[in-house]
């Protein structure tokens, strides 16, 4: 991966159709500046809703999708689904997996703000990147941040 990209699900939607072109037209499309890099997406998706309504599918350029419905809480709250351990042992699992044939994680929630800010921090982490502007530049849910960092060195101690 040469980069992690967060973004708002209205963002997300954006990159992805960037990569879109009509039948017949892929080299009109690349000169007029579509992307052509592969990459691999975490949808975070809220669980009051069951979604937002569709899903990212693979295709010639996504290579992967994880989607997981949690939501932007810390602590158990009735009716919503708290992240867990489970989740995190599932994003660890899915940037292994992609971490070398895919050029960009695409990594959203409904804002872009919170959620998946936390688990790109911990993906730059992981990879082996800084991860401080994801800190400095908003407010990543350190909840979930930190079930990523345990699941993490829980894996680690077991290698």
């Amino acid at each position: 991966m040469k980069r992690v990209l967060v973004k708002s699900v209205h963002g997300a939607f954006g990159y992805v159709m960037e990569h879109y072109y009509p039948f017949g037209m892929e080299k009109e499309s690349a000169e007029e500046g579509s992307l052509t890099d592969t990459y691999a997406v975490i949808s975070i998706q809220d669980s009051h809703t069951n979604g937002f309504g569709f899903q990212f599918a693979e295709n010639q350029f996504c290579k992967g999708v994880l989607t997981l419905y949690f939501d932007d809480i810390a602590k158990d709250v009735e009716g919503a689904v708290l992240f867990n351990d489970d989740m995190a042992d599932s994003i660890i699992e899915f940037i292994e997996q992609y971490r070398k044939s895919v050029d960009t994680l695409l990594i959203h929630c409904y804002a872009g703000q919170s959620r998946s800010r936390a688990v790109g921090a911990f993906a730059v982490e992981m990879l082996g990147g800084d991860n401080s502007r994801y800190f400095e530049e908003g407010t990543p849910n350190m909840y979930i941040y930190d079930v990523l960092e345990s699941a993490w060195l829980r894996k680690q101690l077991c290698l």
